[in-house]
């Protein structure tokens, strides 16, 4: 059975375009997605078909000499081939629970990660919207869940927001005027930082969810500890590909995890 948002949780997402849920996930939870980061990025296993290691880019230009594998990674992409993170997280029945809640009770994965910010580092991600990455609609049948594994705060560059930003539209995005911007860290053209925007300080084992048109972003860790989330984008079955629109492949399939297929759908 899905969850059952309150009204009040119906209410505040509809409003804001996000909603945060304290401490859905468990210390020896937040644990194996830690462990099991740490083993991919230094080999210790072998990473998983068509899983993406991002490297930092100012650690990629030189521009700082890391002193591990850990500092030197700012994301593994694409983990749906991982038999540690992908069914432990993407496919956990408690998550699918709260998803089912905002997309309905057929579901596909559409993208993961788990995203490491290192100290020393910019490591910024300009504000930006995620519908820019999915070729495929209604958008109000996407969302993204973001678990804190470890602290998130205003010090160590936790999510920010701009509520009710999801009931604009899709906007042009750009690469930010930054010395140092990681690939694919597009920004929403003419935002900047945004004066309305709201810093979500998260606890481990916390979980938001949120619309694929909210801006959202983080800011730069200037703690000498790692700041480590992990992330997973859903859509209904039935969502529709805009004209033209093919699925982006093999690299990121989109794989029901709950309910039936549509036809015609995703």
């Amino acid at each position: 059975m899905a969850h059952q948002l309150t009204g009040e949780q119906r209410q505040f997402y509809d409003e804001n375009g996000y909603l945060v849920v304290p401490g859905l996930f468990d210390a020896s939870e937040l644990a194996l997605y830690r462990q099991r980061f740490s083993d991919i990025v230094s080999g210790a296993v072998e990473a998983a078909p068509e899983m993406l290691l991002m490297r930092d880019v100012m650690v990629a230009k030189g521009a700082v000499a890391a002193q591990s594998d850990e500092a030197a990674t700012a994301k593994v992409q694409d983990f749906h081939n991982d038999p540690v993170l992908y069914p432990a997280y993407s496919t956990c029945a408690k998550l699918l629970d709260w998803v089912e809640a905002f997309v309905g009770p057929d579901i596909k994965t559409i993208h993961s990660m788990l995203i490491n910010k290192p100290p020393n580092v910019d490591g910024r991600h300009p504000l930006h919207q995620d519908l820019l990455y999915f070729p495929f609609r209604p958008a109000d049948q996407i969302v993204a869940s973001w678990t804190a594994i470890d602290p998130c705060t205003r010090e160590n560059g936790c999510l920010v927001v701009v509520p009710g930003s999801h009931k604009g539209e899709l906007l042009p995005h750009e690469n930010p005027d930054w010395e140092f911007v990681n690939f694919a860290y597009f920004g929403a053209k003419g935002v900047g930082s945004h004066p309305e925007r709201v810093h979500l300080e998260m606890n481990p084992g916390d979980t938001v969810f949120f619309h694929p048109v909210l801006l959202h972003g983080s800011g730069q860790n200037r703690t000498q500890d790692y700041r480590k989330a992990i992330s997973c984008h859903y859509a209904s079955a039935a969502c529709q590909f805009l004209p033209g629109a093919k699925p982006v492949g093999q690299m990121r399939p989109y794989v029901l995890v709950r309910g039936s297929e549509h036809a015609g759908g995703i």
